[in-house]
């Protein structure tokens, strides 16, 4: 085929950033280094730099020991163009939790700080929330490049070359909000080419892709387009849980809705599912969100 090569090169770009350099041997600091992923806009992917510090954070523990939530601030933009140093504190090591801080750092100063816990994986009480029925399939639905025809090079080149696919429910609003407002969408989502096996790059590439639009319920409530002149949106805060283990190289469905909105701040949830119905994650994101007035 002939874009396999450039699915193939977003692929490694991607694993190229969640494989961290640790540093000197001779230290006993937990602090590793990672590139950063290209942007239009030089501003660091919040996606990535979660992934990244917990994949700092699992550097320091035993392999049966998992991540299952983490808490994060997004505290400056980072730059795109620079690398990361990740400080990782060893907060807490039990019997079966563990517990540690992550602390993201360009020129000295921390972009992104989060805490993460760790458990043993161990058998309990089970339940979990439906899948939504009735949904289409993301063979149904257009790519998200098809949307993108009449946007900026840069942003096209962007999407084109991106190592996750999107399908969404209705519709993107790159451009418009399709039908009535609505505080909620679903999105299919998946890398565009095979990962490794490992569990922990499965995990970690997981939060990259949980940043993916978990702000857009929050837009279309409102009718608000990406594109709305002046339209200013940042992150806040992340937070995650991972409930069952999931390939994140086959489609996922990612059901999103807004609880609230208030104070220039708006919420979104999120669930994660396979596409076997498994709920995979649990995702909640705070954003600051400023629309123009145009009365």
């Amino acid at each position: 085929m002939p874009e396999a090569e450039p699915v193939q090169d977003s692929i490694d770009a991607l694993l190229a950033v969640l494989d961290l350099a640790s540093s000197d041997a001779r230290t006993t600091e937990d602090i590793f280094t990672g590139v950063s992923q290209s942007m239009p806009f030089g501003r660091v992917y919040g996606g990535q730099v979660l992934a990244q510090s917990l994949i700092a954070a699992e550097r320091t523990m035993p392999p049966q020991r998992m991540a299952h939530s983490m808490h994060g601030y997004f505290l400056r933009p980072g730059d795109s163009t620079r690398s990361i140093t990740f400080s990782v504190d060893r907060i807490h090591d039990g019997r079966s939790f563990s517990t540690r801080r992550t602390q993201a750092y360009q020129d000295g100063l921390p972009i992104f700080s989060m805490i993460a816990s760790f458990q043993d994986e161990h058998p309990g009480l089970e339940h979990q929330a439906p899948m939504p029925e009735g949904l289409p399939q993301p063979e149904d639905l257009p790519d998200v490049e098809q949307h993108l025809l009449a946007v900026d090079p840069a942003r096209k080149q962007f999407f084109t070359n991106h190592p996750v696919e999107l399908r969404h429910i209705p519709s993107p609003i790159y451009f418009s909000v399709e039908g009535d407002p609505a505080p909620s969408q679903a999105v299919w989502m998946r890398t565009r080419g095979r990962l490794p096996d490992d569990p922990a790059i499965h995990r970690a590439a997981l939060a990259y892709l949980s940043d993916l639009s978990i702000q857009e319920s929050i837009l279309r409530a409102h009718g608000v387009a990406w594109v709305t002149p002046g339209l200013k949106v940042a992150s806040l805060d992340h937070a995650m849980w991972w409930h069952r283990p999931g390939r994140v190289d086959e489609w996922m469905l990612y059901v999103q809705e807004s609880p609230s909105a208030r104070g220039g701040r708006g919420l979104g949830t999120g669930r994660i599912y396979a596409r076997n119905g498994a709920l995979i994650a649990s995702v909640a994101q705070e954003i600051m969100v400023r629309v123009p007035d145009t009365s």
